[in-house]
């Protein structure tokens, strides 16, 4: 059975999760689910547009601007999508 791609709305709870730097990293999350080839870039390619969005929200909660919401957003999206492993 397939299921409709998700269209707007909040990103799902594991990459908000991620992005709080309380759960697993894209990387990770990947790795645990035992993806691979296109499957696995897809899911990258979905958590970091996820991440994104969540960071994105996060330094708006904090009235960021400018260099500090910069700043803030690309560690943000850094400790959300973690490092590939070697």
């Amino acid at each position: 059975t397939r299921t409709a791609p998700r269209t707007g709305g909040a990103p799902p709870a594991w990459a908000a999760t991620a992005a709080d730097g309380a759960g697993p990293t894209c990387h990770a999350a990947a790795v645990q689910k035992k993806l691979a080839g296109a499957a696995k870039t897809s899911f990258l390619k979905k958590c970091e547009q996820d991440a994104q969005t969540a960071c994105d929200a996060r330094a708006a909660e904090k009235k960021l601007a400018g260099a500090a919401k910069t700043s803030f957003t690309q560690k943000c999206l850094r400790d959300a999508v973690g490092q590939a492993p070697q």
